[in-house]
């Protein structure tokens, strides 16, 4: 195997794993499933990770990249701005409510992650302080905390209703928050 199929390879496990990890949860993650995923046998994982922690670390910090590479890629000031507000509008949409395999991971898998250690807990601990600190407006780091706090929350409670008019509410709501933080 060359190394760039060996990357090609080493990325669609990362992928699967990211998206199964979200719908699944971590600890229902089965290795199996995510190298069928990536169209893989279970045999080749060991070729690319040395554990199953190592992979949930990697899927996590390839889900936040994913989730607010727009943002880091904007130039400060007003590009900045409209993707930082992008990001809110989607992150509170019935989009990302429904498809939790594709959305946040600290929303997808916030219980989980709170309960990790080592490298996992680590990696959550950093993308919760890059997420907030992408954010933060012109009030500095707490405004950044405040809407990542509101955001998940919003999203993860919009999940446990079992009427999608409750959950647009709850939605809703949390928009008037990040106004009134904002």
């Amino acid at each position: 195997m060359s190394n760039v199929e060996k990357q090609k390879s080493h990325e669609r496990i990362l992928q699967a794993a990211a998206e199964l990890s979200r719908e699944k949860g971590i600890e229902n993650l089965s290795l199996a499933d995510v190298m069928a995923a990536a169209g893989m046998t279970h045999g080749g994982f060991y070729r690319h990770f040395s554990s199953k922690e190592e992979l949930a670390t990697a899927a996590l910090a390839r889900s936040v990249d994913g989730a607010v590479g727009n943002i880091e890629a904007a130039p400060e000031g007003a590009e900045r701005d409209a993707a930082r507000a992008t990001y809110l509008k989607t992150y509170l949409s019935e989009e990302h409510l429904n498809t939790p395999r594709h959305g946040c991971p600290m929303a997808a898998l916030g219980s989980e992650l709170a309960r990790a250690d080592g490298p996992l807990k680590a990696e959550i601990a950093n993308a919760t302080d890059r997420v907030a600190a992408l954010l933060q407006g012109d009030k500095g780091i707490q405004e950044g905390y405040k809407k990542l706090a509101l955001i998940v929350g919003a999203i993860t409670i919009a999940r446990f209703a079992e009427d999608p008019a409750k959950a647009r509410e709850i939605l809703d709501a949390a928009n008037e928050g990040l106004r009134q933080i904002s």
